[in-house]
């Protein structure tokens, strides 16, 4: 029972057709100029294409990345970067439950993040008092990957257009990418960061769509590729997959939205109905039809995962670039969760793979383990 499609996601069986010529006979360098490497040329244009129809811009406005967190990083200290160049301010901000490849890099630049209410949603206001006309780029993610809260990108642009106009919105849609049309709930947006894994494509591979008239300075330099705005080598069985899983992904978007949202209320209900002390993470706001985040009285998520994973049920508490990690959530933490509730946090999040039979067993297992951990030390075994 997979159950952290948030985490990463199984490979598309049309990502997998897609690349399996690029991982055998077919090889060549996309930069040459013969014959094999005019064919890997073409195939990364054709993918090229795919994603920016998908994504809803020009194909010389998408620039592919080893992933998402090089794109969050290219998207913040690359405006900063062209800023400080033109010899204007590079001020940076971001909202507080940004992922840490953001929030980190937002920190590198000596920017801050502004607070958000108790759904996870950023404080307009609080948006509109930190920044001004000398803000560079601000950065608020289309969803949040650890309890699904949708942001409106629309709200955001408005306040920047009345108090900073000339800075760019980023925004990290990574999560959102396999439930949401990017091109129409990610168009307030100059810049756009997404990542293959996320949406049935393989794993290392991302981009970052820098609509026209945005300067960006590059962070990696070398060949050129990209026009300049990220130089390597081409992972061209990586970008092949990760078009033809996005193209599937928004395919069959309304239908799997309709029926994942479904099994996941399924699940929380199924869950609250069985145990006492449940509550659900931003229950009232818009999110992501997959993702049930749930903080379990009288657990502690590192316990309870242990337990679930011995009865099969794949889950996190959160994050899982933060796996391991000790010290709550920063996402709930902005939220206001307090600090011994967000110890209890377990996100389960499913996917286009998860079954009516998967939910039905996720409940008993996570009810078993919550009685177990709840049971007096003497009667657990």
């Amino acid at each position: 029972m997979y159950l952290d499609h948030a985490a990463t996601t199984p490979l598309a069986p049309a990502a997998h057709v897609a690349m399996e010529p690029w991982l055998t006979s077919r090889y060549g360098n996309p930069s040459g100029s013969h014959a094999i490497a005019r064919d890997a040329r073409r195939a990364v244009d054709e993918a090229r294409d795919v994603v920016a129809a998908v994504l809803g811009c020009d194909p010389g406005e998408v620039v592919f990345t080893s992933g998402g967190t090089e794109a969050d990083n290219l998207a913040v200290a690359g405006v900063a970067a062209a800023a400080r160049l033109r010899g204007t301010s590079a001020g940076v901000v971001c909202s507080a439950v940004e992922h840490h490849a953001v929030l980190h890099s937002v920190e590198a630049e000596g920017g801050r993040p502004v607070p958000v209410d108790a759904g996870g949603r950023v404080d307009l206001g609080a948006l509109a008092d930190a920044i001004g006309p000398g803000t560079a780029l601000v950065s608020v993610m289309l969803a949040n990957n650890e309890v699904g809260t949708v942001h409106d990108l629309g709200a955001v642009a408005g306040v920047l257009a009345e108090r900073a106009p000339g800075a760019v919105l980023h925004t990290d849609a990574v999560q959102a990418t396999a439930w949401l049309d990017l091109a129409v709930h990610a168009a307030p947006a100059h810049l756009v960061s997404v990542a293959a894994h996320k949406f049935g494509g393989p794993q290392g591979v991302g981009a970052l769509v820098v609509r026209g008239g945005v300067p960006l300075k590059p962070l990696l330099r070398g060949g050129g590729q990209e026009r300049e705005r990220r130089s390597g080598t081409h992972n061209v069985a990586g970008i092949v997959g990760m078009a033809a899983a996005l193209a599937a992904v928004a395919e069959d978007r309304d239908a799997a939205v309709a029926v994942t949202a479904r099994r996941r209320d399924r699940l929380v209900a199924g869950i609250r109905a069985s145990l006492g002390g449940v509550t659900e993470t931003a229950a009232g706001v818009p999110r992501l039809p997959n993702i049930a985040h749930l903080r379990v009285a009288g657990t502690e998520s590192e316990a309870l995962l242990v337990l679930l994973d011995d009865e099969g049920v794949c889950a996190s508490a959160g994050s899982a670039c933060a796996s391991g990690a000790l010290e709550p959530s920063h996402v709930l933490s902005a939220m206001g969760v307090p600090r011994d509730e967000a110890r209890t946090a377990l996100r389960l999040s499913l996917g286009r793979t998860t079954t009516d039979e998967d939910v039905e067993r996720a409940i008993a297992a996570v009810s078993a383990a919550v009685h177990r951990l709840r049971a007096p030390v003497g009667a657990r075994h």
